[in-house]
């Protein structure tokens, strides 16, 4: 399924939480402001901007935003917060789409590379990223650690989060590096809605050496945005990685 068929009108229209989940106040807010840090006063631009989530927080603390985004029924949920003058944003592929213009930081956040599908696909967002950043720039990175330890022998699913109201199943391809995330919506009643998303999961030693073919070196690694330690038992990490 290709990712403009999968954030359809009614992915964007259920994809705003506000005051939860990953709009949640302790979660956004040190998105926003370790985001702001690294821009240094510069020009930031988004790499899958969505709804705007953290672009029109990151704008309203003065940093000017660009995004990039595949999806138009994304487009039209942003716009209905913030218009084209306080985030303009480019219709693509965040692999290929470029903007005009030199940025101080470019950024992707909630995992969002892994919905590139092939490893090249994957280094090609490195090097775009690299295109759009000023000399010493940085491409800050937001994904998860593929949780193959938790999958037992013989076993291709992980139950990712199972709370009242909703279940994450993990379904694994090993031999691809896919992994298929159901999500299963639920209230009392019999039925249950499912969403679901492809990704390629990606390890973080393989996102440095994709990082170093586009002229990249890792500047730090942390367990989220407050930078708490990035250990063996972390399940997700930010990379910053400075332009050579």
């Amino acid at each position: 399924m290709r990712q403009e068929d999968i954030w359809d009108v009614d992915a964007a229209r259920n994809y705003d939480t506000p005051g939860t989940g990953v709009f949640a106040p302790e979660v956004l807010g040190p998105t926003v402001d370790r985001l702001a840090e690294l821009a240094g006063g510069g020009r930031a631009l988004e790499f899958a901007v969505g709804t705007g989530r953290v672009a029109i927080p990151l704008a309203d603390r003065g940093v000017p935003v660009t995004g990039i985004e595949l999806s138009r029924p994304m487009i039209d949920q942003l716009r209905t917060k913030a218009d084209e003058e306080k985030i303009p944003v480019i219709v693509g592929d965040m692999a290929t789409a470029r903007v005009a213009g030199e940025f101080t930081l470019v950024y992707l956040v909630f995992n969002t590379i892994s919905n590139l599908l092939t490893q090249d696909e994957q280094v090609e967002c490195f090097r775009n990223a690299a295109r759009h950043l000023a000399p010493g720039g940085r491409f800050v990175i937001e994904l998860w650690v593929p949780e193959l330890r938790r999958l037992p022998p013989g076993q291709s699913a992980t139950v990712g989060t199972s709370e009242p109201g909703y279940i994450l199943l993990d379904t694994y391809d090993v031999l691809r590096q896919h992994v298929v995330s159901h999500h299963f919506r639920f209230d009392d009643g019999k039925q249950a809605e499912l969403f679901r998303s492809p990704h390629r999961y990606i390890w973080p030693a393989e996102l440095d050496l994709m990082a170093q073919l586009a002229g990249f070196e890792l500047e730090s690694r942390h367990a989220d945005w407050s930078g708490a330690e990035f250990t063996a038992e972390s399940g997700s990490h930010v990379s910053v990685y400075r332009l050579e």
